[in-house]
């Protein structure tokens, strides 16, 4: 079983449902398109998606780019502890933006260290 897929398959698949709440959120808070901003509620659904976007441009090729130089369970783990993380910084992130910082370590933290892991393992290979 090649886990470092699933973990990349089920981060666009989280993503993609992401996305489908933000449509959800446009729908209930009646923000028409191709507007970004309206209601407080569509606005933190919509911040969600878009940052999450933004991490997933970093992590996807540096969690594959781990995997080349790093065990298949090591790098899934780390891929696994972003995608709880990007579920906290959702939860957290739509009820209070302000409490998101945990979810959001537990995102950007795995993408580091995947990074590196794939840095190092470049330099050393």
């Amino acid at each position: 079983m090649d886990f470092v897929t699933i973990v990349a398959v089920l981060a666009i698949f989280q993503f993609i449902v992401f996305s489908v709440l933000v449509g959800k959120a446009r729908e209930t808070y009646g923000v028409k398109a191709p507007a970004v901003q309206g209601h407080e509620m569509f606005d933190r659904a919509f911040r969600v998606q878009m940052n999450t976007l933004e991490q997933l441009v970093c992590f996807l090729p540096a969690l594959l780019l781990a995997n080349l130089y790093y065990s298949d369970g090591f790098v899934a783990l780390l891929g696994s502890v972003y995608l709880v993380g990007r579920l906290i910084y959702r939860q957290a992130y739509v009820k209070d933006p302000s409490t998101r910082t945990v979810g959001f370590v537990l995102s950007l933290l795995p993408t580091v260290v995947l990074l590196i892991a794939a840095f190092t393992g470049a330099i050393t290979a």
